[in-house]
């Protein structure tokens, strides 16, 4: 079935190889890193030069979420039970769908700070779920999106799959402007054509209230 889009995404972009239930995909738990050593620790090194937290949100997350030193207070939302329960250094877990429901049960600037490691891909409604991580952090607030060049083509979006690296980076930057978010960065954190997993990086920063 095909999702509605938002913003400036062509009819069709949000399409996926295999439209089923992500409970049902992800139902079987997945103990694994989908980066190689290189790439997590990349994804560790920006999170502490951001210096992010005290209160952080792991959007799409899994049993481990990268960070050198784990912010005070870290709450992990996924889609399977066992890995979020399997991560130690989560402080609170949820369970939850955002393909299916993008609303996220927190309160208002509730986080410091939110992080979405190689999930971005999979977002089949993504101005609506970044909007909604917009609301839920304060003014201030960064999301920092990281990926590489690894997926499940079936559960990634068509114009995702389609893109080339700046393509992807255009992407994520547009999902953050139309969420409501400012500032937007982008970097290369390890550059393709090397011998270990590429690391891209996009984030933005919620603006001031009346900003």
């Amino acid at each position: 079935m095909s999702v509605p889009s938002a913003g400036p995404f062509p009819p069709g972009f949000f399409d996926r190889a295999d439209p089923g239930p992500d409970t049902s995909f992800y139902a079987v738990p997945r103990l694994v890193t989908h980066i190689d050593e290189g790439a997590v620790a990349a994804v560790g090194a920006l999170y502490e030069e951001l210096a992010l937290g005290p209160r952080v949100l792991d959007v799409c997350s899994s049993w481990v979420s990268h960070f050198r030193r784990p912010p005070e207070h870290l709450t992990v939302l996924g889609l399977n039970a066992a890995e979020l329960d399997a991560n130690a250094a989560a402080e609170h877990r949820v369970v939850a769908d955002l393909n299916e429901d993008p609303r996220l049960p927190f309160a208002d600037a509730a986080f410091d700070d939110a992080v979405c490691c190689v999930s971005v891909d999979y977002l089949v409604r993504p101005v609506e779920v970044f909007a909604e991580v917009a609301r839920v952090l304060r003014p201030g607030g960064r999301f920092v999106c990281t990926w590489s060049d690894r997926c499940f083509p079936t559960k990634a979006v068509r114009g995702w799959l389609e893109a080339d690296d700046r393509g992807r980076l255009a992407t994520v930057a547009a999902y953050l402007r139309l969420g409501g978010f400012a500032d937007v960065q982008r970097a290369v954190r390890v550059p393709p054509g090397g011998p270990g997993d590429p690391l891209w990086a996009c984030w933005g920063t919620v603006p001031p209230a009346g900003g």
